[in-house]
């Protein structure tokens, strides 16, 4: 270790922290500030405690801890010692812990004081997960409010240090390091678009052994894939083609054996292929590694707010990630990288990945920040903050758990369901299962969402949870000693019933009710969930024959996102367990053909319908409100007004009665529809909605409507005729000829007077001239009229002066004997 590139700046980085409580370093990989910098910490004499060191992964926590214990010629767990999930090697000697970043979150937040502990190192801080900003945002609060003494280095070899000092505090030091200047020799093999990945990268690695071994390079192989799935694949593949090589996988899903193996050198001295995920990108070093083949693709974690899920998505590697990646094999002696993508093509990928923060669920974070008392999360130390839509959404989801109140801050329930190290809906799972004695059961389950290989690749978790129980292999056993320390906890945090034999769907729905899910084909293919989302399943998945299930996993898009994992469950257990969360609801539909509201009555389960019935008794109040809401939408003509209300409405409109506008109706009519409303719409009493539109005006209103407005006309017969108010030729009336005989003045309405528009007639009804000049009429067509009248209606007077006779509707002879009797005009 003394010939570390890191050991030219160490004392720079040991003053530094004498002098303040921070610094940033920077150093390529292979400079060995991950095992370097924690054990020199210790002469210090501020240092009397612990120093934490945080690694993103577990695979190089263990790593990192085993490669210092050995530099002390230890075993790991005495000076140096390591906390990951299902492994843990510490003692009372020990001064170095390496520990993942979500058990540090739960370490601070469980006592922000960190008592005994004198420094925390952030390792790799560039890959920005989620739990490292909040661990570090955690610090730095705790250390300017409860431990000013509090050591916070962050080191990576590809971040921007003046950031994270500013983060630090001002006056924060950033120290750079020099790494060991092996040449690496960069290859494009370029992209296939039609190809596997499996097959190209298959393919490349046996170009690179082929190539390599001419050009007398004896080093291992490192190839870097985007999954497990993909690993196993190209393992098959090589394993035939490459018969001599030891083919190795390296991700988290390995057991602790494996991962050792694919880390050092083989002891026989076999050459190795190694077959990585992101995994190894970085914190690693792989013994004997001079050639790396990279995919350039990297698989990330995203929540899909719309499924209401994380998925695990694919994207182009990072410029840096790619960087990291092709430093592997130039860390212990010249190097060469063989990249799956064109040279042009490189920068067209982004800089870097983006930061987890900005693309994962936050309901973790918002909830640690609930339980930390963060009144003002913005106001904490983040390099990017949270963004404020996800954290609202967080904060909804939580408070439907029950962990949080109306306020946003934590319950009991929150505590406690914080208190355990997973996501709160998992935790909440085991909390309220432990309440019925099954808190174990929950746990393992929970424990399969977490650790896919458990359990073997079934997506029923009821057949992974019965093979993982009868699984004896090493990280079975520890994993089922995890998930009874989980359950342990769970009990002592809750009031435990007597043990109740909860099915796996049960279990998994305490934590997640929104998952439970009714099959919608005869397949089993397609499904919806009780939070109203489409899911679909393999058709040849043994959950597809079951009705219903709970989801445990879902991957892709909101629409159609593959359900990954699930439980079936019984309608029978649906209704036993869960019947708290069966909602009885009335659901109103409009029947176009009969005009009417229907009511039927189902029973629910969020989005799930489970039965549904007429509704022999809805609530007229309900269906009040949803007429409104139809007319509302699709305007007043679905109002049955009779010709009365349609007149008058006519007319106010005319008169710009603002009361009885198209506008002000629809934003009024629960005052002067709804009490006439009932089912039926055609059912509504003319009568009364001619009342009711009337009832709208006030005094002044009713004068100003008979001012402009009037509703008729009276002929000079004495005759009345309404008065057309949306006629194309404007306000109108339609009235006998013979009515306007003695008038020769065209009549008017409103004020100040307007013409009215004349539809003059037969003594039969039939149209003769329309006019707006009844004196011109007089003197003009009328001549043309009269003649045509005369041979039609030779009983009727024509005179040739129409203005200078009396108005009068009867036949000639009538009205000559009416004269003749002395009887007044008629």
């Amino acid at each position: 270790m003394s010939t570390l590139p890191i050991h030219a700046v160490l004392p720079d980085l040991l003053a530094a922290l004498r002098a303040g409580t921070g610094a940033v370093l920077i150093a390529p990989p292979g400079a060995g500030k991950t095992t370097a910098l924690a054990p020199a910490l210790l002469g210090e004499g501020w240092c009397t405690g612990t120093v934490i060191l945080l690694s993103p992964r577990r695979v190089a926590a263990r790593a990192a801890a085993e490669r210092m214990a050995e530099g002390l010629g230890e075993a790991a767990g005495e000076t140096i010692g390591y906390i990951t999930r299902l492994d843990v090697k510490r003692s009372a000697r020990t001064r170095v812990l390496v520990m993942t970043e979500a058990i540090f979150v739960s370490t601070i937040l469980a006592d922000p004081e960190l008592p005994g502990v004198s420094a925390v190192l952030f390792d790799e801080a560039h890959e920005r997960h989620l739990d490292s900003d909040l661990g570090l945002a955690l610090a730095i609060e705790s250390r300017s409010i409860l431990r000013e003494d509090l050591r916070v280095v962050v080191m990576s070899a590809t971040i921007d240090g003046t950031r994270f000092a500013r983060l630090l505090g001002e006056g924060t030091p950033v120290i750079e390091s020099a790494g060991k200047a092996w040449p690496l020799d960069l290859r494009w093999l370029g992209h296939a678009p039609d190809r596997r990945i499996e097959d190209a990268v298959t393919s490349a690695v046996l170009t690179a052994w082929r190539e390599t071994a001419q050009e007398g390079r004896g080093g291992d192989v490192l190839a870097f894939l985007p999954g497990v799935r993909e690993i196993e694949r190209v393992a098959e593949a090589l394993v035939q083609k490459l018969p001599s090589a030891l083919v190795l996988p390296l991700h988290g899903q390995c057991e602790p054996a494996a991962q050792r193996a694919a880390i050092r050198r083989d002891p026989e001295g076999r050459r190795r292929v190694v077959l990585a995920t992101a995994i190894a990108e970085t914190s690693l070093t792989l013994d004997g590694v001079s050639v790396v083949v990279d995919a350039g693709l990297s698989r990330r974690a995203e929540f899909d707010k719309a499924a209401g899920v994380t998925r695990l998505v694919t994207h182009r590697a990072s410029r840096a990630s790619a960087a990291q990646r092709a430093g592997r094999a130039a860390r212990q002696q010249p190097g060469v990288a063989y990249r799956l993508w064109e040279e042009a093509a490189h920068a067209g990928r982004p800089e870097f990945d983006p930061p987890e923060m900005l693309t994962s669920d936050l309901a973790p974070l918002t909830l640690a920040l609930a339980q930390w008392g963060a009144g003002a999360p913005e106001a904490m130390a983040w390099l990017d903050p949270p963004p404020v839509p996800a954290l609202e959404a967080a904060r909804k989801g939580l408070a439907a758990l029950g962990a949080l109140d109306k306020a946003g801050r934590i319950t009991a329930f929150g505590r406690k369901v914080a208190s355990l190290p997973m996501d709160p809906p998992q935790a909440a799972m085991i909390l309220r299962a432990a309440e019925h004695g099954a808190g174990e059961d929950a746990a393992k389950l929970a424990l399969l969402l977490q650790e896919r290989g458990l359990g073997g690749r079934s997506d029923d978790l009821a057949q992974r949870l019965s093979r993982w129980n009868a699984d004896r292999a090493p990280r079975a056993q520890a994993s089922r000693k995890l998930a009874s320390g989980w359950a342990r906890r769970a009990a002592g945090l809750v009031r435990a019933g007597a043990s109740d034999d909860l099915p796996p769907g049960v279990l998994l729905a305490l934590g997640r009710p929104d998952m439970l899910a009714r099959r919608r084909d005869g397949s089993g293919e397609t499904w919806l969930s009780a939070g109203g989302r489409g899911y679909v399943l393999d058709p040849a998945s043994p959950l597809a024959a079951r009705e219903w299930m709970v989801i445990g996993d879902a991957q892709g898009q909101a629409k159609g996102a593959r359900i990954l994992s699930g439980a079936s469950l019984e309608i029978a257990e649906v209704e036993a367990w869960l019947g708290d969360a069966i909602e009885r609801r009335t659901i109103l539909r409009w029947n176009e053909g009969d005009a009417r509201v229907e009511a039927r009555l189902e029973r629910c389960m969020g989005a799930i319908t489970l039965t549904s019935g007429p509704d022999p008794a809805p609530d007229p109040e309900a269906i009040r409100a949803f007429l409104i809401e139809r007319i509302r939408l699709k305007g007043l003509s679905l109002v049955p007004l009779g010709k009365g209300a349609q007149g008058f409405l006519r007319r106010a409109r005319y008169a710009g009665i603002a009361a009885l506008s198209e506008e002000a109706l629809l934003a009024d009519l629960e005052d002067w529809l709804g009490p006439l409303l009932g089912r039926r719409l055609d059912a509504l009493d003319g009568g009364a909605l001619s009342q009711a539109l009337r009832n709208r005006m006030d005094w002044n209103d009713q004068q100003e409507l008979e001012r402009l407005a009037p509703a008729e006309f009276r002929s000079p017969v004495g005759t009345s005729h309404p008065i057309d108010y949306e006629d194309e030729g404007g306000p109108s009336v339609e009235i006998r000829v013979q009515a306007l005989f003695g008038l020769d003045r065209h009549p008017g309405f409103g004020q100040p007077s307007q013409p009215l528009l004349l539809k003059l007639t037969s003594p039969a009804g039939r149209p003769l001239q329309t006019t707006r000049d009844l004196p011109g009429f007089w003197r003009g067509s009328w001549r043309d009229v009269q003649r045509d009248m005369k041979g039609r209606y030779p009983r009727h007077r024509w005179p040739d002066e129409p203005w200078n006779e009396d108005p009068s509707l009867k036949t000639r002879n009538a009205f000559e004997a009416m004269k003749g009797g002395g009887g007044r005009k008629a």
